[in-house]
């Protein structure tokens, strides 16, 4: 095995704001890497300097925050595996005013956001890269973002653990794809990640909620158990594309919060692994969400005909308010024309015939 090298530079850890209890059962369940010890001095530092702020965040808003009904307008869910264009997607829906949506400067703050916004904000955007690393999709603090790492600060039950603590698979196998996973344990998952979601209603002065988050593709069942009027829209991406996109996706984010080591060859089995038991578990409870509340498209369909598909998800799923949205929506369009894809170098032809084979299912779904 390859010995890894520590980088000179890395970006701010996912940790740093997370709940003592949460890194303390975290810490004693897996072993940190000699590698990345460093990382442990960081976050210790940082959620120590942070712990007055986090305190007087539950103090000041938990009473409200638990007070808030999801129920009469459940949320909207999109979904699709990682690298798909759930991210595009989500951005088109987030120019709709009528959803609230978790915001990147609550998704890196989360455990002290709603002190401050503004003073959040302030903080947190000279940190803020103008685009993402894995693939130069412009950044803001108000830009909205995922609820899976939210939850990753407040809670041990989530899947992105396990990408984290890559020799330790529990958390995905429990909270992804609940699988060797008691009723107690699914309930306090359920507990988690309602708060999460409450806080961001707090958040949005209680608006629909709009939620984009690829762990929640493996969880229709689940999430419907919570939700059972909620809609989803789901995206799908040629699987090659996918492949290559999680190999780069990997190498400029998921490697920088490491906790534990995984090779290149390791990291590759591990999206074998992510990809066919995701997108399977979907298949396998795709049934379960009312026809008329599941929109599907694929990445190809919807990108360059944004706006058209839009109106179509829209009317399926019977979401009033899109001409108010449209002149927003196309604003935004307008704003990506000039965006560039990236480029990677082709499969090798072993890995091809594998993920042809191993994800042979989904070419067949979806045509590819």
């Amino acid at each position: 095995m390859t010995k890894p090298k520590r980088k000179k530079k890395h970006r701010g850890l996912q940790y740093f704001f997370i709940r003592d209890q949460v890194w303390n059962t975290l810490f004693s369940e897996n072993k940190v890497d000699d590698i990345y010890k460093h990382k442990i001095r960081q976050i210790n530092l940082s959620k120590t300097i942070l712990k007055p702020f986090r305190v007087l965040q539950r103090l000041l808003f938990d009473t409200k925050i638990n007070k808030i009904d999801l129920q009469t307008k459940q949320p909207v869910f999109i979904i699709g595996h990682w690298r798909s264009g759930t991210t595009h997607l989500h951005y088109v829906f987030h120019k709709d005013n009528q959803f609230g949506t978790l915001s990147n400067y609550q998704t890196f703050s989360f455990t002290t956001a709603l002190l401050s916004q503004r003073v959040v904000k302030f903080l947190l955007s000279p940190l803020m890269p103008k685009e993402r690393t894995q693939d130069n999709i412009k950044m803001t603090v108000d830009k909205p973002g995922e609820e899976e790492q939210a939850l990753s600060v407040v809670s041990t039950r989530t899947g992105i653990h396990s990408w984290i603590f890559g020799k330790n698979p529990s958390y995905f196998s429990k909270y992804n794809l609940f699988k060797g996973i008691s009723d107690e344990e699914k309930k306090a998952w359920q507990e988690d990640y309602t708060y999460v979601l409450k806080n961001i209603s707090f958040a949005n002065n209680n608006k629909q909620l709009l939620l984009k988050n690829p762990h929640n593709t493996s969880r229709v069942k689940e999430l419907l158990e919570m939700f059972p009027k909620a809609k989803f829209v789901f995206i799908h991406r040629n699987p090659f594309d996918v492949y290559l996109s999680m190999i780069h996706l990997f190498a400029k984010v998921i490697e920088t919060q490491f906790l534990q080591y995984a090779t290149i060859r390791e990291r590759k089995e591990l999206i074998l692994y992510y990809y066919k038991e995701t997108m399977q578990k979907y298949l396998q409870d795709r049934a379960m969400i009312p026809k008329e509340s599941l929109f599907e498209v694929g990445f190809d369909e919807f990108t360059g005909n944004e706006m058209e598909m839009a109106e179509k998800m829209y009317t399926h799923l019977d979401i009033d308010g899109f001409e108010n949205a449209k002149p927003r929506i196309q604003h935004y369009l307008d704003s990506v024309k000039t965006y560039k894809k990236n480029k990677f170098r082709k499969i090798d032809p072993e890995m091809e015939a594998r993920i042809r084979k191993e994800w042979a299912f989904a070419f067949e779904e979806w045509g590819y």
